[in-house]
């Protein structure tokens, strides 16, 4: 490649230009530079003087100057010292102070004060522990301070296991102070209700009194149940210092549990009768003391751990319950243990722990209780009923007179009687009824305070059973036995009378203990069912009063023996059995009267004369009469007219006259009266003319009137037999006599 030379060439032109230029410039300029030089010169020289001076005054400053080293290096050695010094002097004051805690951390532990052990220690740790200078004595505090607090949390765990010794030997004793102030609150109210039913009962009102609760307040169970928690605070409070709440938590937990595990185990070595308060007096303790530590410390319980306990407490208490009310053979010992279960359900209520599955327990063995205590009465009326007198019941005071009769509503006046009084019952009734009493009573006692608040249905289930299946079946026994006699089964349904008007009563009684008004079980639909039954045994007691009466009324006619039903003489009066049968009925209707009522004794006399018209019919009708004549037939009109005075005295002497105004007693023999009206009959085939049947002796039957007919006959001999004593009144009656016998056999 060519060189630019025509570039090179300029470029030379222009330095050429230049440095004429520069050149005439020197030229310019010349004498300024020289003078400038000269100048320098000058400068140069003051330059030198300057520099001369500076040495002779350097030299005289290095001699004063080094005196004033000197000193100064001096004092700044002081300034170190003193330095040291403070610092000496500032870390022996921390030393000391964190000493000074050290020390106080000590006595206080000596002295047990473990909170304020523990805050000294916190201080130490916290704001001097990391600025103590000397490093042995900070390795010292660092190893002890971890010992004194294992120290601390094992003597306070042991202080506290000491107080969980003792607040479990104290449950015993809270509890029962617990369930006794509810017993207290108890009583009152029944107090309460008890006034409120005499009042009720003299229509005094005292409707005022249902306005107070008895309940007793926590504020005032809190009062009363003092035990100290402080012990249990302070070490939970200890823990939560030393960072270990958690564990403090589950210590308590675990041996509270194990507590009522050991709480909850009952002594095989004791009757349960003997051991149920203090058993269930220590649980309601526990829970007692567990409701006030959740209540009173903070988050430290739970209350789901408490509900857990509780639940396990609960199943045992229940199980344990069955179990022994299983074993139990007296009713007074299941209601003990029920009435203090329903105390400790009260008691535990309050403090809100749910009891419905003990009540229910409770529930569940109402009817073996029942089934007990109805044993127990069962023992009792067999007893009063066996050992009964069957005499009407002398009564001489009048507190005999409130307590026997007034007691039970059993007067039969409103009008105080004069004394001595004889009861138209026998002692047994006052007895019975005094039994039932207290059947109610028990039964009210263990109904109450359980799962139902209305329980009155339940109690009259309980009543209608003693009455029905226990009294009612004792007195039917006694009825059916062989050996009563008149006057038993006389006052025996006397008795049943009275027992059935006690129903009201003792429906009212249990109304009463149940806190029902009178008034809606005064209603008629609303008596015992046991009040039909009774009725029903006290006809059963009538009959059996009948039959005794009609047995010894046949042991008296004996009329197959008694009568010649053949004789050739003409009768002029009735037989000597009849006078014995009239005394014994007299005897019969005149107890009857003192003792029955009304209805009861009208049956009594319609029924043996009934029975003795039914027994001369039956006589007639014996295949051990074969034949009979008309001296026979009128020697029985003659008796059964002894009958019909003694039916007519009596219905009217009695005044029944004025009760069955168309049920007189002659009117049951009508049949027996027929039938001889008949057989005595000079006409006796207008027996077929149905109007005259229908009038005369519309109570015969064809059958037996033709069985009774062909009997009827006279001897060869006798008045019909004889041709030489015809005549012909008897030979008319004869022939009309076999016109009958033979028309019978025709319609027959």
């Amino acid at each position: 490649m060519g060189r630019p030379e025509p570039l090179v060439h300029q470029l030379k032109n222009v330095a050429r230009k230049k440095e004429a230029e520069i050149e005439d410039l020197c030229k310019t300029h010349y004498e300024e530079f020289i003078v400038a030089v000269d100048e320098l010169r000058g400068v140069l020289v003051d330059a030198e003087e300057l520099k001369s001076d500076l040495a002779t005054d350097n030299f005289r400053l290095q001699e004063v100057g080094s005196a004033l080293l000197v000193k100064l290096e001096e004092l700044l050695e002081s300034y170190a010292v003193k330095k040291n010094v403070t610092e000496a002097i500032k870390m022996s004051k921390i030393c000391v102070q964190a000493l000074e805690l050290c020390v106080k951390c000590n006595s206080y532990v000596s002295e047990g004060q473990f909170y304020h052990a523990l805050k000294t220690m916190d201080l130490i740790e916290r704001n001097y522990l990391k600025i103590i200078p000397l490093k042995v004595l900070k390795l010292a505090i660092e190893r002890r301070i971890p010992v004194i607090k294992s120290h601390i949390e094992k003597k306070v765990c042991s202080q506290f296991t000491e107080w969980l010794a003792h607040i479990r030997s104290s449950s015993k004793s809270i509890g029962q102070t617990a369930i006794g102030l509810i017993a207290s609150a108890r009583q009152r109210e029944e107090e309460m209700l008890e006034r409120q039913r005499k009042a009720e009962e003299q229509n005094t009102g005292g409707l005022g009194e249902l306005a107070y609760t008895l309940d007793v307040e926590d504020s005032e169970q809190d009062s009363v149940l003092k035990f100290d928690l402080t012990p249990l605070y302070r070490a939970y409070h200890i823990h939560t210092i030393l960072g270990v709440p958690e564990r403090f938590r589950d210590y308590y937990y675990s041996n509270r549990q194990l507590q009522l595990d050991s709480d909850l185990e009952i002594s095989y070595g004791q009757p349960f009768v003997e051991s149920y308060q203090t058993f269930l007096a220590q649980i309601a303790g526990y829970f007692i003391v567990e409701d006030r530590v959740i209540r009173t410390a903070g988050d430290f319980l739970l209350a789901d751990q408490v509900e857990t306990m509780w639940e396990t407490a609960i199943a045992k208490i229940v199980l344990v319950l069955e179990n022994q009310f299983a074993r139990m053979d007296s009713p007074t010992h299941l209601l003990l243990v029920k009435d203090y279960v329903t105390l400790l359900g009260a008691t535990l209520r309050q403090y809100g722990y749910e009891v419905g599955p003990v009540l229910d327990a409770l529930d569940k063995s109402r009817d073996k209780y029942h089934e007990l205590l109805l044993e127990e009465c069962r023992k009792q009326i067999v007893t009063a009923i066996s050992e009964d007198s069957y005499q009407q019941m002398v009564i001489r005071k009048e507190a005999d007179y409130e307590n026997n009769v007034l007691s039970f509503n059993l007067q039969t006046s409103e009008i105080m009687p004069a004394f001595t009084y004889i009861a138209p019952f026998s002692s047994m009734v006052p007895d019975v009824c005094r039994i039932i009493r207290s059947y109610i009573k028990g039964s009210v006692d263990y109904l109450s305070y359980g799962v139902n608040t209305n329980f009155f249905s339940v109690l009259r289930k309980y009543l209608d059973k003693i009455l029905i299946d226990v009294l009612n079946e004792v007195i039917l026994e006694t009825i059916n036995n062989n050996s009563i006699g008149v006057a038993q089964a006389m006052q025996i349904a006397a008795n049943i009378s009275f027992l059935e008007k006690a129903c009201d009563y003792f429906l009212r009684h249990a109304a009463q203990l149940c806190g029902i008004p009178s008034r809606s079980v005064e209603k008629p639909q609303a008596s015992l069912a046991a009040k039909v039954v009774l009725k029903t045994s006290r006809d059963e007691a009538y009959h059996a009063l009948l039959n005794v009466v009609n047995t010894k009324l046949d042991e008296f006619m004996k009329l197959p023996e008694n009568i010649n039903w053949i004789t050739e003489e003409m009768p002029q009066g009735p037989h000597e059995y009849m006078n014995e049968v009239v005394i014994y009925l007299e005897t019969v209707m005149s107890t009857a009267q003192q003792i029955l009522p009304t209805d009861a004794l009208y049956k009594v006399g319609v029924g043996a004369i009934e029975h003795i018209s039914n027994s001369i019919v039956s006589t007639f009708l014996s295949d051990s009469i074969k034949r009979f004549n008309a001296n026979a037939v009128s020697a029985i009109n003659h008796d059964l007219r002894v009958i019909e005075n003694f039916a007519d005295e009596r219905y009217h002497s009695t005044g029944l006259d004025e009760v069955y105004k168309e049920g007189s007693f002659r009117s049951y023999l009508v049949e027996v009266r027929q039938l001889i009206n008949l057989l005595s009959s000079s006409q006796p085939e207008n027996f077929m003319n149905p109007v005259i049947r229908e009038r005369n002796y519309n109570t015969l039957d064809y059958k037996k009137v033709a069985t009774i007919c062909d009997k009827f006959k006279d001897s060869p001999d006798g008045i019909f037999g004889s041709l030489a004593n015809r005549n012909t009144k008897l030979t008319a009656k004869k022939k009309s006599m076999d016109m009958l016998k033979k028309r019978l056999k025709e319609f027959n």
